[in-house]
């Protein structure tokens, strides 16, 4: 059976005016290839034969991107690559897939790496969404070429391609703990304040 096919849980307001009639099968898909892609990662971390969790994060990252792009497919929506990545691409809306944690943590919580790549960065400023208002923005005149250039959409994605953040944590032990997504407005701290933020149930590791 297809993604497509799949029993869709009932979608929230905010998830059918993203994603329109896909919300419903997202919201079931989304975990299911979650857990299948820390089922995947598990196999490569235990087959390393290392005891450091990188092995296990590194695998993971890289397929639960391929898996969700796989989804897009699946539902007849768009791939995009960016810089090598692949991201799926839903009714204008690209799913950014980011581990915040290894234990179980208050999205809130959340933060990106002090080494963050610029890629990513720009992602979030240019295909996010705008700071809230009162949160204070650099003032133009101020502005330096390279901050700016953060500000520049991604042509692979298409400058009205807006963000939704699919942001979880992960061990090699326990899985997926919790999946939260909705949108996030990266901060110069590298927190991140959420317009709007909704958690996802976490689906059972598949039997292989």
């Amino acid at each position: 059976m297809s993604i497509a096919d799949a029993n869709a849980a009932e979608p929230s307001a905010w998830a059918v005016e993203r994603f329109g009639q896909q919300a419903g099968a997202l919201a079931v898909a989304i975990p299911a290839q979650m857990a299948k892609a820390h089922a995947k990662a598990h196999a490569a971390h235990i087959a390393v034969g290392l005891k450091k969790r990188s092995p296990y994060g590194v695998a993971l990252a890289g397929v639960v991107r391929e898996n969700l792009a796989q989804m897009a497919r699946e539902l007849g929506e768009s791939v995009r690559d960016v810089r090598g990545y692949e991201y799926a691409v839903i009714n204008g809306h690209a799913l950014f897939p980011f581990r915040y944690a290894d234990r179980p943590r208050p999205v809130d919580r959340a933060r990106l790496p002090a080494n963050v790549s610029p890629t990513r960065r720009r992602l979030f400023q240019a295909h996010g969404p705008q700071s809230p208002d009162g949160l204070f923005e650099v003032d133009g005149g101020l502005a330096t070429e390279e901050y700016l250039g953060l500000h520049e959409a991604f042509e692979e994605l298409g400058a009205s391609t807006r963000l939704v953040c699919v942001f979880f944590t992960a061990d090699a032990e326990k899985g997926i703990h919790a999946i939260h997504w909705g949108e996030a407005h990266l901060e110069p701290d590298r927190t991140f304040t959420w317009p709007h933020r909704q958690q996802l149930p976490v689906a059972p590791v598949p039997i292989e």
